[in-house]
């Protein structure tokens, strides 16, 4: 499989990136402003902006799925949605995972997690509710694509190979995406956990 990560110097596309490699895929990282810092033996690396709809259109060319593992500045959080649908415009025809936020999570308390400072502290509140608004851009794109929310700590660990789609390491989440490009399940927002 052809697979574009952008986002590919940040931590879940770094991660995305070598789970796909080491998996045999041809993959092309696309990085904005700093390049991966080890690339991986047959890997592409690309600079390119995921809001340039006509560049990423020519880095997805002949691709077959492409991940979105883009992450704002701070102070930056309001252009996660122009950024997802300038991304799902640009990648229209092929299959698009999202690496968003726990935000649109639902919280064991019924609401979403956004909503329960057991899960989202006030300085958190705005990178969810960020995530919140770039679900809902995915939701009123009519593309094919899914939403991984990660556990709201997502952190650097051990890559176990295991998780349940439902807290985990960052190394077991990029397992999910790349698994879930290889096989697609049925909801297009999911979460995992280990």
């Amino acid at each position: 499989m052809k697979i574009a990560v952008v986002g590919a110097s940040g931590m879940a596309g770094s991660r995305v990136v070598a789970e796909a490699a080491s998996r045999g895929h041809h993959v092309t990282a696309v990085f904005r402003s700093t390049p991966p810092k080890s690339p991986h033996p047959g890997v592409e690396i690309v600079r390119g902006d995921a809001t340039d709809v006509d560049r990423m259109r020519a880095v997805f060319a002949g691709v077959d799925a492409v991940v979105g593992a883009t992450r704002p500045e701070p102070g930056a959080e309001a252009t996660v949605a122009v950024t997802v649908t300038a991304l799902l415009g640009a990648a229209a025809g092929l299959r698009v995972l999202v690496v968003g936020g726990a935000g649109p999570l639902r919280s064991p308390s019924g609401g979403l997690v956004i909503d329960d400072p057991a899960f989202v502290p006030a300085e958190w509140r705005t990178i969810a509710s960020a995530s919140t608004t770039q679900l809902e851009a995915c939701e009123a794109h009519p593309g094919d694509w899914v939403y991984l929310s990660p556990p709201a700590i997502l952190e650097p660990g051990v890559r176990t190979g295991a998780y349940w789609r439902g807290t985990t390491t960052i190394l077991s989440a990029a397992v999910a995406i790349v698994d879930e490009l290889e096989n697609p399940g049925r909801d297009q927002h999911f979460t995992v956990g280990y």
